[in-house]
């Protein structure tokens, strides 16, 4: 993305919109997808910025824009698509992305991927707030508020609901 744009997006762009070598697909790091692809699923929150930027929303909504697309940053400045800070996110980004998050990794509607149970969830959410990608303190609200647990009561099958130690999860390793 070119410098100064007028959303101020930093993410990488590939060199090219595919590439469909093998030697190319078979050296993914991590994951299933790359680079190109990659790109390509991360552009809808640009889009989504660029849409809801040209809305005119009344001025008690007017932060909606910032909001959503502030959900895929991380704390430590690696997310995207302006690879903000901590602090420099909204809070309500930072809270919106610790729901998204949680509702991604226990949605039973996914055909690519099996639902989680609670345990399973609030895990790889741990190693999350561990490796700064969520903010502590409002995953810390969030599993101490039973928040989770509401949402878990109501949305998920009861298989998905197993016992978990919040403290478990706020632990610092």
């Amino acid at each position: 993305m070119a410098e100064g744009n007028p959303w101020a997006f930093k993410m990488d762009v590939p060199d090219l919109k595919y590439n469909r070598g093998e030697l190319h697909n078979l050296l993914v790091k991590r994951g299933t997808l790359t680079e190109e692809e990659r790109f390509i699923i991360n552009n809808h929150i640009i889009q989504t910025i660029i849409m809801l930027e040209a809305l005119p929303f009344p001025r008690h909504l007017k932060r909606v824009p910032e909001i959503a697309g502030g959900h895929h940053e991380k704390m430590d400045g690696t997310g995207y698509p302006k690879r903000l800070e901590g602090r420099e996110m909204p809070v309500t980004a930072r809270m919106m992305a610790i729901a998204d998050i949680f509702e991604a990794l226990t949605a039973s509607d996914r055909p690519y991927k099996e639902a989680k149970k609670l345990s399973e969830s609030l895990e790889i959410m741990k190693r999350m707030r561990l490796g700064q990608h969520i903010d502590p303190e409002i995953f810390e609200l969030f599993l101490r508020s039973g928040v989770y647990l509401e949402y878990a009561e109501q949305y998920l099958s009861p298989e998905q609901i197993d016992n978990v130690d919040i403290e478990y999860y706020l632990e610092s390793s």
